[in-house]
C-alpha cells in the first residue's frame, strides 16, 4: 500500500449538519460521544497501511487543523503523513472548489508529486469499515483504471443515491446520479446473479468511495473542467475508461443530514450497534484525552453510551449518547439525546454562576446538545410542533429535532414544546 494516496474530501459549508458546522467543518464534527466524523475514514486507511493522506477543507478549519495535530503522528520513518490542502487564492485560481472533482483538480500538483500509482477517493461525513487492501486487489485485478465501491440498495431508496448497472465481470455499463421514474430505474437494475446470490437487491449505489489510477486521475481532470465525480466524471468515463463495481454490503451510513446524524448516534447506545466501536482489531483512532472514568451516583441508566470524564448525579438517561466531560445533575431525565459534552470543566461564562452540562430537574428528549452547552435548571425540551427548519436565537429546530449550538445557553425554566 505504499504506493496508495488516500484524498478525503472534506465537504463543503456542510449546509445540512447546520448548526454543527456553524463554528467547524463537517469532517469535525464530534460523533459517538468522543470522536469526529474524520477519525472514521482516518482510521480506515490507517488500518490497511495507506499512510499518505490529503484532507480537502475550506471553511471552519481551526478545529479540524487542532483535532488532527493532536490526533495523528506518523514517525519520521515511515514517509507517511496527513496534510490538510484548504482552499486557497493562487495566481492561477481564485475560487473556492466548486465540487468534488473540482476540489481534487486545483490540488492535482500536490497529488501528482507523490510517487504513488493508485488514489483512494474518500468522503469525511461518512460511517463505514472497509477491507481497503481487498478493494485494490480488485481494482487491480480487473485492470481497472477506476473503480467505485458500491453497496445493494431496495429500488424504493434507489433515487436517492448515484445508482450503476454491472456486466457480468462486475464492469459498470451504466450509471445515474439520483434516478427519477420507472423507465430509468427498469434500465438500471441488475441481473441479481452478477450482484451475487447473496444480495436480494437489484440496484447498486454507489458509496462516494472511488479508486482511480493515478496517470487516469490527471488526465480526466486535466482534459475537462467538470465539477463532481458523481454526476459527471464518472459517467462520462464508463463510454472511455475500464470503470468497475466493488460491492460492499457491510455497515455505510451517509452523515449527510441532521436527522441521519442524531439516528447513527442513538443506534451505538444499542445492544448491538450497526457501526460498532467495539472492534479490537480495528479500532476508531482519535485524540488521546487521558481523561479520569466518569462518576455516576443514584442513576438510572439504559441503552446508553456514556463517555469518560462525565459526572452523572440522580439523573435517568435512555437511549442516549453523553459525551466527555459530561456533566448531568440531580432530577434530571434524557431520553433520544446525544449530548456532545465539553471541552472543558467549568462555568458556562465567567459571568454566569451556572456550569457547563445540564442543571437540575431538567426534562430533554429527542434533543442534540453541541459542545459546552449549558442547560439551566428546570428545563423542560419536549419538541412536539411540525416545523421543519426554524433558528430561535439560542436554538433550532431542525428536522423535528431540538439543536443547541456549541456553546449555547438555554436559561433555567425555559420551556421547548412547540
Amino acid at each position: 500500500m505504499k504506493n496508495v494516496l488516500a484524498v478525503i474530501l472534506g465537504g463543503g459549508r456542510g449546509t445540512r449538519l447546520y448548526p454543527l458546522t456553524q463554528v467547524r467543518s463537517k469532517p469535525a464534527v464530534p460523533i459517538g460521544g468522543k470522536f469526529r466524523l474524520i477519525d472514521i475514514p482516518i482510521s480506515n486507511c490507517i488500518h490497511w497501511g495507506i499512510r499518505k493522506i490529503f484532507i480537502l477543507t475550506q471553511f471552519n478549519t481551526a478545529s479540524l487543523h487542532r483535532h488532527l495535530t493532536n490526533s495523528y503522528k506518523f514517525d519520521s520513518f515511515s514517509r507517511g503523513f496527513i496534510e490538510i490542502l484548504a482552499a486557497q487564492q493562487t495566481l492561477e485560481n481564485m475560487d473556492w472548489y466548486e465540487g468534488t472533482a473540482d476540489a481534487v483538480r486545483k490540488n492535482l500538483q500536490y497529488i501528482d508529486n507523490q510517487d504513488i500509482d493508485y488514489v483512494v477517493i474518500l468522503s469525511g461525513d461518512q460511517l463505514y469499515r472497509i477491507d481497503l487492501l481487498h478493494f485494490i486487489d480488485s481494482h487491480k485485478s480487473h485492470k481497472a483504471d477506476i473503480s467505485i465501491a458500491s453497496k445493494p440498495i431496495d429500488r424504493r431508496v434507489a433515487g436517492g443515491f448515484g445508482v450503476l448497472k454491472i456486466d457480468q465481470e462486475k464492469r459498470i455499463i451504466d450509471f445515474a446520479e439520483k434516478p427519477q421514474g420507472d423507465e430509468v430505474l427498469d434500465r438500471l437494475a441488475n441481473n441479481p446473479q452478477y450482484i451475487g446470490t447473496n444480495y436480494p437487491e437489484n440496484f447498486l449505489a454507489s458509496m462516494g468511495i472511488y479508486i482511480f489510477n493515478k496517470k487516469t486521475l490527471c488526465e480526466l481532470l486535466m482534459q475537462n473542467d467538470k465539477e463532481d465525480f458523481g454526476k459527471q466524471i464518472i459517467p462520462a468515463s464508463i463510454k472511455t475508461h475500464r470503470v468497475f463495481s466493488y460491492i460492499f454490503n457491510g455497515y455505510w451510513e451517509d452523515i449527510g443530514t441532521i436527522r441521519s446524524f442524531f439516528e447513527a448516534n442513538l443506534d451505538f447506545a444499542n445492544p448491538l450497534p450497526r457501526f460498532n466501536f467495539y472492534d479490537e482489531i480495528n479500532p476508531i483512532f482519535t485524540h488521546a484525552r487521558f481523561l479520569p472514568g466518569s462518576k455516576i451516583k443514584n442513576c438510572m441508566i439504559n441503552h446508553a453510551l456514556i463517555a469518560e470524564g462525565s459526572i452523572l448525579e440522580g439523573s435517568n438517561i435512555s437511549h442516549s449518547v453523553i459525551g466527555i466531560r459530561s456533566v448531568i445533575q440531580e432530577g434530571s431525565t434524557l431520553n433520544r439525546v446525544v449530548m456532545m459534552g465539553a471541552d472543558y470543566y467549568g462555568l458556562a461564562k465567567p459571568d454566569e454562576k451556572s456550569p457547563l452540562g445540564i442543571g437540575k430537574n431538567c426534562f430533554i428528549r429527542n434533543a442534540i446538545l453541541d459542545k459546552n452547552v449549558c442547560i439551566g435548571h428546570q428545563v423542560h425540551i419536549d419538541y412536539q410542533g411540525n416545523i421543519k427548519k426554524e433558528d430561535r436565537g439560542s436554538y433550532h429546530i431542525v428536522d423535528g429535532l431540538v439543536v443547541v449550538p456549541k456553546d449555547g445557553v438555554i436559561p433555567a425554566k425555559t420551556t421547548i414544546t412547540d
